[in-house]
């Protein structure tokens, strides 16, 4: 299978599972990857995912080319293309954490992908890069969008205009990645975050990640106004009372999700 998917108690895991192809994402894996995107947004037990690619050497490097459909560059700007590049670069519906577990290289489409994710932990030989003007190409699925919108312009425009290959260490300085560790720690310090998204209220997550998004090119006084069906159904929730019962009693909250 080219894409890997299991759920463990509210942990989803997305593995891109073609590590003799740098997890290059062929039309087949794209299409698991949107499937993937898609029953997890159905799916409430769902609290946190970990999105990687298999093996030590790459996140994912984007396209396949090599595998390609042989369309022009044109023809597949204008492909419809849900959620941007893997379903994920672009998707503003899916209100659970994403964490990008980079394990190597994420390169055009890859980092892409890794644009798509609320929180981004990189092993320190992992790269990002997008280099679609090297072959011709442009960074349409994601990289051009959000690549500004995300660092300073200047930063932006050397990787945009370049396609050069950023160290981990220097998206970590960039404000691309959360945490930068050796290979051997990458697991660990992933499952320090996951547990620290499992420590907070579900409800209250989907809220947050609902309320950043709607408000993200809104005045703070108009964010801070939105009445959001996810945000009312937190402050009403259960959850919401226990935790502060929780706090109270000096003991680790028990979340319902309801």
């Amino acid at each position: 299978m080219s894409v890997l998917y299991e759920v463990t108690n509210g942990v989803a895991r997305v593995t891109i599972n073609r590590p003799d192809r740098m997890n290059a994402v062929d039309q087949e894996t794209e299409a698991a990857l949107i499937e993937i995107w898609e029953r997890i947004q159905r799916d409430r037990s769902v609290r946190v995912v970990v999105l990687t690619g298999a093996g030590e050497r790459a996140f994912s490097a984007g396209a396949d080319v090599k595998s390609g459909s042989g369309s022009s560059g044109l023809e597949y700007w204008a492909a419809p293309r849900p959620g941007g590049f893997g379903g994920i670069a672009l998707r503003d519906t899916l209100d659970v954490p994403v964490i990008a577990r980079v394990n190597g290289h994420a390169l055009g489409g890859g980092f892409e992908m890794v644009l798509g994710c609320d929180i981004v932990v990189a092993a320190e030989h992992a790269s990002f890069g997008l280099p679609e003007p090297r072959i011709g190409r442009l960074a349409l699925d994601g990289g051009i969008a959000v690549l500004p919108r995300r660092i300073p312009h200047v930063w932006a425009m050397g990787m945009l205009l370049t396609g050069r290959r950023v160290p981990a260490t220097e998206a970590l300085r960039f404000g691309l990645v959360n945490e930068v560790v050796a290979g051997a720690e990458l697991d660990e310090a992933v499952e320090r975050w996951v547990n620290d998204i499992l420590a907070c209220a579900p409800l209250s997550i989907r809220a947050i990640k609902q309320m950043v998004r709607a408000g993200s090119r809104l005045t703070p006084q108009e964010a801070q106004g939105l009445r959001l069906p996810a945000l009312v159904e937190a402050l009403q929730s259960q959850d919401q009372d226990e935790g502060v019962r929780a706090f109270q009693e000096k003991r680790a909250p028990v979340w319902q999700g309801r």
